[in-house]
């Protein structure tokens, strides 16, 4: 169809390593960095229920785990220049938090590496005793590469410890509901498109497009976001790609008022993607399908108008 053509020219790789290509990774700067085992093979702990303890659902690291943690801690002992925030454990990856205080000599890939190898050892010797199992004295505890996140915005280190903390909840709204946390792929008109959420939403009798110009005045934003209501208490599932303020606005009220959406997203899904904040709980609550018609990509880009016309062109399929 012709909104749903290629898409423009950029990564189709959907890699979890990202590098920003024209930063430097020796300069003052913080970092979120995640690492996942390889074969994301589950070694680093166990997903708990909650308990006496604990009032959300944890994990438990592993003997290996605990030596993860450990080898974390002990970064800025040979690494001066770095300070490590945050460290979460999960039971196939990690993410961690670090803050590089003063220009580094090499690049910040070199203390990943640094910490990458000093765990694959600590793995390697409790092998040798029984306590975890490993294949060959030359592989390595983890994946190659790792995946980083820039901070450049004030606000942004709350936003990544909540996030992090509240990682092992999002593992466990997704073993508990998996059918709404999969990507999937459904037909839409003529074209394939990928999916994640309540894919039962595009069965429902009446589906309504919220498009907003981003020259529409807040009265008349206000209006829509009235009727899409009205719609919506009736059974109606509000779509739209949420481009304009406008489409965000009516679409956040109609999210806080607890109706169902489909949302259209320019980025596609990532190999390990998981809805985060409000989508996640969203998804967690069978209320909320997003709906990707492009592959993944890692770079940060800003969406064209002919990319913003195909996804308003989607939602109308949707609503037919």
């Amino acid at each position: 169809m012709e909104w749903l053509q290629s898409h423009p020219e950029k990564g189709k790789h959907p890699s979890m390593k990202r590098r920003k290509e024209d930063h430097d990774y020796t300069s003052v700067c913080i970092y979120m960095i995640t690492i996942a085992v390889a074969d994301r093979r589950p070694l680093l702990g166990e997903l708990r229920a909650p308990d006496d303890e604990h009032d959300l659902p944890w994990l438990c690291p592993s003997t290996l785990g605990k030596r993860v943690m450990e080898q974390w801690n002990l970064l800025p002992t040979i690494f001066p220049q770095v300070k490590v925030q945050w460290l979460q454990l999960m039971p196939d990856h990690v993410h961690g938090i670090v803050h590089v205080t003063a220009f580094l000599t090499r690049p910040l890939g070199h203390v990943v590496s640094y910490f990458k190898a000093r765990c694959t050892r600590e793995w390697r010797e409790m092998s040798m005793y029984g306590e975890t199992q490993s294949r060959s004295a030359t592989i390595s505890l983890w994946e190659s590469g790792f995946n980083d996140r820039i901070l450049t915005h004030k606000g942004q280190l709350n936003t990544w410890v909540t996030y992090l903390r509240e990682n092992p909840l999002r593992l466990w709204v997704k073993r508990t509901c998996p059918q709404w946390f999969t990507v999937g792929y459904v037909n839409i008109g003529c074209a394939r498109v990928a999916v994640m959420g309540n894919v039962d939403l595009l069965n429902y009798p009446l589906r309504v497009q919220v498009q907003c110009s981003r020259h529409m005045p807040p009265e008349e934003i206000a209006a829509e976001g009235d009727r899409v209501l009205e719609l919506a208490a009736s059974g109606a599932v509000a779509v739209s790609p949420c481009i304009s303020v406008g489409e965000k606005t009516v679409m956040r009220r109609v999210y806080d008022a607890g109706f169902p959406q489909i949302v259209i997203v320019e980025n596609g899904f990532s190999s390990m993607e998981k809805p985060q904040g409000r989508r996640f709980v969203a998804c967690s609550q069978g209320r909320l399908l997003l709906v990707a018609p492009w592959e993944h990509h890692n770079e940060h880009c800003s969406i064209t108008r002919e990319q913003c016309m195909a996804l308003n062109a989607l939602a109308k399929e949707i609503c037919k």
